[in-house]
């Protein structure tokens, strides 16, 4: 028989444990029942919440990826909700980008990955930004060079290096998404990569590496031996 939130132990309760035992002791449908703040006529706010997530097996990245028009879908959640739902997980999602960005001394192509793919991971196009770094290879810029569809982007060599100029940078670091998961450098992407790395050179900037960013994982030009 479904008890409301509000007849429970005071220790159930989601609001009520967040104050007496902490943030850390709620699962993630407790934490998602207090952005929703009620259920439905036959289950609780956190009973919902459990069904949202089973329905994407429990992770909060697929949670992310529903639609409002799918969130919805669930019996007690409206668009107000929904809305509410997909707001909290996009700040957590830009939070993550800015923690790992306050902390960003490039050490392998792993740190670049970890910056990187909460902004364009999970993109359905393709993007291509770049890093700019000083000489302690700490990131002071990034920037997006270019947005187009799923088979590829377009390249302005001459944009990369006035951004280096504008902020004092002394190395680069090339970066962009395959939207097909697909780890492999196309043709495209070694050939565009040579032209910088050519132009880099000249300038006297140091080209550190072209990363391939997927949702779940990358591929280094540097680590792989195509530079």
């Amino acid at each position: 028989m479904y008890t409301p939130i509000n007849q429970w132990a005071e220790d159930d309760r989601p609001r009520e444990k967040f104050l007496l035992k902490g943030k850390s002791t709620l699962s993630d449908s407790e934490l998602l029942a207090i952005l929703i703040g009620s259920g439905s006529r036959n289950e609780s706010a956190v009973q919902l919440c459990q069904r949202i997530l089973a329905s994407t097996n429990n992770n909060l990245n697929q949670l992310g990826k529903l639609s409002i028009a799918q969130l919805t879908q669930f019996k007690g959640i409206g668009e107000a909700k929904a809305i509410t739902i997909a707001a909290a997980l996009e700040l957590g999602r830009r939070r993550r980008s800015e923690d790992v960005v306050e902390l960003s001394k490039i050490s392998s192509s792993k740190s670049v990955f970890e910056i990187m793919q909460p902004i364009i991971g999970e993109l359905p196009h393709e993007e291509f930004w770049v890093l700019y770094l000083n000489n302690s290879n700490k990131v002071i810029y990034k920037s997006q060079l270019s947005k187009g569809g799923i088979t590829g982007t377009i390249v302005d060599v001459r944009l990369i290096f006035k951004t280096v100029f504008e902020h004092n940078a002394t190395a680069i670091i090339l970066t962009h998404n395959h939207p097909s998961g697909k780890l492999m450098a196309s043709e495209q992407d070694i050939q565009v990569t040579k032209k910088i790395k050519l132009a880099a050179q000249q300038l006297d900037v140091n080209l550190l590496d072209h990363i391939i960013i997927t949702e779940n994982g990358f591929y280094s030009f540097n680590d792989e031996g195509i530079f």
